[in-house]
């Protein structure tokens, strides 16, 4: 199903438009991605409805990718190991959250630590989406820590319990998929717009 509705797409696209080599692999892999997104999350829905955690679901979903936008981070090298996971973590999580009371003293040392990771290694790149432009990769950090920042804040000062772990949650997800130590993990090579410049003879 995914290569017969990739290469219509893929057709279509070459009929229409000249674009050379490099730009057609752009496309390509957003559209993978577009289509790995959208039936990775019907899947997990329908497992969250069947679960009775839906709302549960939308609301971490929303608040995590909102972290993730500017700090990226690994991805699974196949589509089934990130359906897998992803299952796993945005069905597991809601359940976790939903039934746990964390003290005020410990969101604040975990969110310190989340804050940390963050500011030192975000944005985390892929080897197939290298983010190469020095300027965009500053705005990404600083956008990333901002948003790690406010997530924090907001996790202790929100009285609803759910929504307030959603975010300290979001955040410490986040500073795990983003770290060195979960690229090596998983041998997944890390800092690659620095191979990538390095291959092509940039400067940066």
């Amino acid at each position: 199903m995914k290569k017969f509705i990739l290469d219509n797409c893929m057709n279509i696209i070459i009929k229409n438009k000249n674009y050379d080599e490099i730009k057609l692999a752009e496309i390509k892999y957003g559209l993978e991605t577009l289509y790995l997104t959208f039936s990775k999350l019907i899947i997990i829905s329908i497992i969250a409805i069947i679960l009775g955690i839906f709302k549960e679901l939308i609301i971490f979903l929303l608040i995590y990718n909102i972290m993730r936008a500017p700090s990226f981070g690994i991805h699974a090298s196949k589509s089934w190991i990130c359906l897998l996971s992803s299952t796993l973590v945005f069905i597991g999580l809601p359940l976790l959250i939903k039934r746990i009371m964390i003290k005020p003293i410990i969101k604040i040392i975990i969110g310190i630590i989340s804050i940390i990771g963050i500011m030192l290694f975000s944005p985390a790149d892929t080897h197939k989406k290298p983010i190469i432009n020095k300027k965009r990769r500053k705005i990404y950090k600083i956008l990333s820590t901002i948003i790690a920042i406010t997530y924090v804040i907001l996790s202790i000062l929100i009285k609803e319990n759910y929504i307030a772990n959603s975010f300290l949650f979001a955040t410490l997800l986040q500073n795990i998929l983003i770290s060195p130590i979960t690229y090596k993990l998983f041998k997944m090579p890390y800092n690659n717009y620095k191979t990538y410049i390095e291959k092509h003879g940039l400067n940066y």
